[in-house]
């Protein structure tokens, strides 16, 4: 197995491995799971392997997840299928955390690419601790014990008809979580707020505790802000795909970005994401 480390913040490319020898192979997938640790997001090349295999392997991190927008392969339980061919639905082009929206959002995903356009579809992904660390003091003195909720309704329901989008959010009502997770195995620090995310719960100025508001123009303006470190290069790195090319990130330090500029071409994924812990 080599690691090749791709930026100075985020991701490696691993060769030498199949996955599906290491959905049997302990020792193996600790190897692997320990790059994951420090390069948060990894990638393998020319993995032809089974969706038995797929799900095998991302089972070892732990049980898998369905979802209720996009579904899964009948036969293979959480392999949730995203099939992009004839409809240019765009809700996955903004950076995010897989399931903020959840209780328990994601611990991590195993995607795996199927087919792909012969150029576009590719998928930038962020260190969110580092975005985190290279806060400003005053900034992280500010959002330090704040909580922020998080919806899957204007994101996922935006493209939805209104009956379907009110059933959506009532069947996934909004979570709320901390703006500052700590990582449940490394300790660290991540910046936890991302499109999902749509106002702080307990942001309070003089001004909005007197008018009993939560919502006031700082709080917006501190929330954009967030959102914003996301989108600084030197947090980044971006993968081109290749049929059987894989991506396995940590969704608890990470949030990702699918580029859509590649329609009408298709561009086939399949994906297990892990399910995660309550964020602390």
């Amino acid at each position: 197995m080599h690691v090749r480390q791709l930026t100075p913040a985020i991701g490696a490319e691993i060769s030498g491995v199949n996955l599906g020898d290491a959905s049997r192979d302990g020792d193996l997938f600790a190897k692997i799971k320990t790059a994951l640790l420090q390069h948060r997001v990894i990638f393998l090349r020319d993995q032809e392997i089974t969706r038995a295999e797929h799900v095998a392997f991302a089972r070892r991190f732990g049980d898998l997840e369905d979802h209720p927008v996009a579904g899964s392969d009948p036969e293979h339980p959480g392999l949730v299928q995203i099939y992009r061919n004839d409809k240019r639905e765009n809700y996955e082009n903004n950076y995010h955390s897989d399931g903020l929206w959840r209780e328990t959002p994601a611990m991590g995903c195993v995607l795996r690419c199927i087919e792909c356009p012969p150029i576009g579809g590719d998928t930038i992904w962020v260190n969110m601790v580092e975005a985190y660390k290279n806060l400003p003091n005053d900034i992280k003195q500010k959002i330090d014990g704040l909580s922020a909720r998080s919806s899957i309704e204007h994101s996922f329901g935006a493209v939805m008809a209104p009956d379907a989008r009110r059933k959506l959010a009532a069947a996934n009502p909004p979570a709320e979580h901390p703006v500052v997770r700590t990582h449940p195995e490394t300790g660290e620090k991540v910046l936890n707020v991302c499109s999902f995310t749509t106002n702080f719960v307990n942001f309070h100025t003089p001004e909005n505790v007197r008018f009993g508001l939560d919502k006031t123009p700082g709080a917006s303006h501190l929330l954009n802000y967030l959102l914003s470190q996301a989108s600084i290069p030197e947090y980044q790195v971006r993968f081109s795909w290749r049929p059987n090319s894989v991506a396995i990130w940590d969704n608890r330090s990470t949030q990702h970005y699918a580029v859509m500029d590649y329609w009408p071409a298709p561009r086939k994924m399949e994906r297990a994401a892990i399910i995660g812990d309550r964020p602390y």
